[in-house]
């Protein structure tokens, strides 16, 4: 009897150790506020780039468009490195 109580015991803690190490929620969050357009802007001067016109859409898209043809492109940042070599 005291066997069959250790051992009901020890399978107790068992389940309720390997519930702890369960895998976190992957929901997302509702941080980003959708109460004003993107092209808003943050209102912070150092965030902005130069020539950039908060409340701009046209000024917006033309920036984004910039950077991704020459900033944040990796693959042409990467043939153009290669190129200049």
């Amino acid at each position: 009897m005291k066997a069959r109580t250790l051992l009901c015991a020890a399978a107790c803690a068992a389940v309720l150790a390997l519930a702890g190490c369960g895998e976190k929620s992957q929901d997302l969050g509702t941080s980003a506020k959708l109460d004003a357009p993107p092209y808003d802007g943050t209102g912070v001067a150092s965030f902005t780039a130069p020539g950039w016109k908060a409340g701009d859409a046209n000024s917006w898209t033309q920036e984004l468009r910039t950077r991704g043809q020459y900033g944040q492109n990796e693959y042409t940042r990467i043939l153009n490195t290669t190129a200049n070599k």
